[in-house]
């Protein structure tokens, strides 16, 4: 795949570096995920789109999901689940360019 270019097929959208984004009919669907933060079970409401990325980010990244919801956790100002949102988004962008 060309750099800079994107390609629709099917339920999936790919970017350059082969990120791929599930389009699929589930993505806005919200659920809640069990994680520890510093050693303290909770749980966090992401939509299914937000947590797959979420976990690719932790994949790229050489950590667990729970290492990087906690460093997340130890930055934000507001919300845990609108910080990851906005953690994955700016993420992916950067990986993108």
């Amino acid at each position: 795949m060309t750099e800079g270019k994107c390609e629709e097929t099917k339920n999936c959208l790919y970017v350059e570096r082969e990120v791929c984004l599930d389009l699929g009919e589930n993505t806005a669907e919200m659920c809640k995920h069990s994680v520890v933060i510093s050693g303290h079970y909770t749980s966090v409401s992401l939509e299914n789109i937000f947590w797959r990325e979420l976990k690719n980010i932790a994949i790229r990244e050489g950590q667990t999901v729970n290492q990087i919801i906690s460093k997340i956790d130890n930055s934000r100002t507001g919300n845990l689940s609108s910080a990851i949102r906005v953690f994955v988004l700016l993420s992916t962008k950067e990986h993108c360019n």
